[in-house]
């Protein structure tokens, strides 16, 4: 019951991940945006938890912990996908490209002083770059944070004796 409740929660902060990765595209918004993903991967935790509160009133702050960290994992792999997809829109039409050449030049000199190749940014290099954030080190993250949530969760709806 508690891969079903993290399912279940993690749909739910899925379609909400996306919704906000999207809205991180408009310049003003996108800071606040990525405050909101952070937040969202609690919130799906202790929503997980909750599902499980309603399904199991003994539930435990480990089994909460458990459907936080899926529900967690799968939003930001929803999250990811469409980070993953635009990034590749915006480096086939070239807006990396753009962006880098509005770089200040001592920012660039600075990147290449320490080994690192303004370029790579740009190309497939940015891609893989998004690919491993958003697909590989986000979900590991939001899983911790989901379980937290997730574990907050029982304190907050058990009933009081």
């Amino acid at each position: 019951m508690t891969f079903q409740n993290g399912l279940k929660a993690g749909g739910i902060g899925a379609a909400a991940a996306v919704v906000l990765t999207l809205f991180g595209l408009v310049p003003i918004v996108g800071c606040c945006a990525s405050l909101l993903i952070l937040v969202l991967w609690v919130g799906v935790g202790v929503l997980a938890g909750y599902f499980g509160s309603k399904t199991d009133p003994m539930q435990t702050a480990g089994q909460a912990a458990q459907a936080g960290a899926v529900a967690g994992a799968i939003t930001a792999l929803a999250g990811g996908f469409i980070q993953t997809i635009v990034s590749a829109i915006q480096v086939a039409m070239g807006a990396t490209a753009q962006a880098m050449s509005q770089m200040p030049a001592e920012s660039l000199r600075q990147m290449q002083e320490l080994g690192i190749d303004p370029a790579m940014f740009s190309g497939v290099g940015g891609i893989a770059i998004t690919v491993g954030c958003c697909c590989i080190l986000f979900p590991l993250v939001a899983a911790g944070l989901g379980a937290l949530g997730g574990a907050l969760s029982p304190s907050f709806f058990k009933p009081k004796v």
